[in-house]
C-alpha cells in the first residue's frame, strides 16, 4: 500500500497547463519583480521526469499543441515543498502533551524510537510517513531516523519506491539516552560508512551523518563523526543547535573546553556547507556570523519551536545582509504539529509577528521551495521551473474549503499584486486540502 507515481514512457512528452508561481531569486534581498516570476497561463513540459521547456501557454501552444496537456484551470502550481527537517520515527507521537524538548524527549519520544529495532513496524511507519509527505505536498526530505539502522533501510527503500528525493541517515546517539537506543561509536561509524557506499547518490537517495544533538554524542563519536565528513566532503551533516536554553546549559556541561554549543561542532569539522542545524534560537552574534561563514544552513521550525516552548527564531538575523545564512522551512515533526508546510508558514508568520518583525507571503513560499533546495546545495536538481530540473510540482487549491472560497473569491489572479494577496490567504487558512494534486518526477502520485 501507499503513494506511489504513476509510470511514464521515458521518451514520452506531456504537459502541464495552468497558474504557476515560483522563484528565480531570494524575496528576503532582491524585490519581488527580481525574485518572483508568475505565469497567470503557464505552460510546463515535461521528459522523463525533468523538465524540458517553461513559459507562457500562449508563446509555447504551437510548438506543443500535441503533446498531451493536464489542464488545472482556477489552480495555482508551485515546485514541490521541500522540509529540511522532520523526523519519520516520531510520526505516531505527533501533539504528545505537556513538556518541553528535554522532558519531551524522555517522555514519549526515547519510548516511541525504540519500537524501530522492529524491521516490520518500521517500515509501517515509513510508509505512513512519505504518503503523508506526498500528501500534503511535500516531494524532498531531509529526514531523522533512529540509532537502528534498519530503520534507515525501510525508509530509503520506500522512498526509492515512491521515486522521492530524500535525504536521511542513521542517528548517532550513545549517551544520556536509554540504553536500548544506544549505539557504541565505532560499530555506529561502521554501519553509516557502509550505509553512505549503499546509498548516497543512488537513484534520488542521499545521506546525512546525523549526530542526535551535542548532549548525547560523546566527543569519541562526534570525532569519528568528523572523519565520515571529511572521508565523504559530499554527504550532509544534519543535527539540533541551541534549541532549549536546559539543552545550551547541558552542552556546556558535557564539553567544558568548548567557547559555545556551535564550537562543540567546530571543533569536530562539522559546520560547513551542506551542514544543516535545526532550531538554533539560543544563539548570539558571533554563532550566527560563523554559521554564515562556514556556508551552513539553519532549518526553522516554528511549530515545534512555539509547540515546545522553545523560543522564537530570529529569521531576521539570519537573512541578515552582512552575513547571511542559508535557511530552510522545516515541520520538525513530531515537535512540530503539522505535516503541512502551508501551516507551518502560518507559524513562521506569527513567529515574526511576536518580534515586531514581517514574513511576506513571497518569502514564505521561497523557505519551503527555491530557498530550502539552495539550504541543501541542490538548487540544481530542485525548487523552481527551470530547465533540466528535476520535476517535482503540486497543485494548489486556493478555494479548498468554504472559508477560503469565501476569501478567495478569483482563484487565479492575473496580477503579481493580487496572487501575493491570495499566497497569503492559502498559507494562513490552507492545509493538506489545499493540496489538489503531487507529482513526483513528473508524474502524478496516486494510492494503491
Amino acid at each position: 500500500m501507499g503513494i506511489v507515481p504513476a509510470e511514464l514512457s521515458s521518451t514520452e512528452l506531456s504537459a502541464i497547463r495552468g497558474a504557476f508561481l515560483d522563484f528565480v531569486g531570494d524575496p528576503f534581498f532582491q524585490s519581488v519583480a527580481e525574485s518572483v516570476r508568475y505565469l497567470p497561463d503557464g505552460l510546463l513540459v515535461l521528459k522523463d521526469g525533468t523538465i524540458a521547456d517553461f513559459g507562457p501557454y500562449d508563446q509555447l501552444q504551437a510548438k506543443y499543441g500535441k503533446v498531451k496537456t493536464t489542464h488545472y484551470p482556477d489552480k495555482l502550481i508551485l515546485p514541490g515543498f521541500i522540509d529540511i527537517h522532520i523526523h519519520y520515527p516520531q510520526t505516531e507521537m505527533i501533539a504528545s502533551y505537556g513538556a518541553q524538548l528535554m522532558e519531551w524527549l524522555e517522555t514519549y519520544t526515547f519510548p516511541t524510537e525504540a519500537k524501530f529495532k522492529d524491521t516490520v513496524y518500521a517500515r509501517h511507519i515509513a510508509e505512513f510517513f512519505l504518503d503523508e509527505l506526498l500528501r500534503n505536498g511535500t516531494t524532498t526530505a531531509l529526514v531523522l531516523p533512529t540509532t537502528f539502522p534498519q530503520s534507515v533501510e525501510v525508509l530509503f527503500e520506500e522512498a526509492q519506491r515512491r521515486n522521492m528525493r530524500l535525504i536521511a541517515g542513521q542517528v548517532l546517539m550513545s549517551r544520556n539516552a536509554p540504553e536500548d537506543l544506544l549505539t557504541p561509536a565505532q560499530t555506529a561509524y561502521s554501519q553509516m560508512r557502509e550505509q553512505i557506499q549503499k546509498w548516497h547518490g543512488k537513484g534520488r537517495s542521499l545521506y546525512a551523518i546525523t549526530p542526535r544533538f551535542a548532549v548525547t554524542c560523546t566527543e569519541e563519536e562526534l570525532q569519528l563523526a568528523g572523519s565520515l565528513a571529511a572521508e565523504f566532503p559530499e554527504v550532509y551533516v544534519h543535527t539540533h543547535l541551541a534549541e532549549n536554553k536546559k539543552e545550551v546549559a547541558l552542552t556546556a556541561e558535557l564539553f567544558p573546553d568548548r567557547s559555545d554549543y556551535l564550537n562543540v561542532y567546530e571543533h569536530y569539522g562539522l559546520v560547513r556547507d551542506r551542514a544543516v542545524f535545526a532550531h538554533c534560537i539560543q544563539l548570539d552574534e558571533s554563532a550566527f556570523e560563523r554559521l554564515s561563514q562556514a556556508g551552513a544552513t539553519i532549518a526553522f521550525c516554528p511549530t515545534s519551536n512555539l509547540f515546545l516552548g522553545s523560543g522564537l527564531f530570529p529569521l531576521h538575523q539570519a537573512k541578515h545582509t552582512e552575513h547571511p545564512i542559508k535557511v530552510g522551512l522545516a515541520t520538525d515533526v513530531g515537535g512540530g504539529t503539522s505535516f503541512s508546510q502551508l501551516q507551518t508558514m502560518a507559524a513562521a508568520y506569527q513567529v515574526m509577528q511576536l518580534q515586531g518583525k514581517s514574513l511576506s507571503p513571497f518569502q514564505a513560499f521561497y523557505l519551503a521551495t527555491l530557498g530550502a533546495a539552495q539550504s541543501l546545495s541542490l538548487e540544481d536538481k530542485l525548487g523552481n521551473f527551470a530547465i533540466a530540473k528535476e520535476a517535482d510540482f503540486i497543485v494548489l487549491d486556493a478555494q479548498a474549503t468554504p472559508l477560503m472560497q469565501l476569501r478567495n473569491p478569483v482563484p487565479v489572479p492575473q496580477s503579481i499584486e493580487a496572487i501575493a494577496t491570495t499566497l497569503f490567504a492559502i498559507m494562513l487558512l490552507g492545509d493538506d486540502r489545499a493540496i489538489t494534486a503531487t507529482y513526483v518526477g513528473g508524474a502524478l502520485t496516486t494510492k494503491l
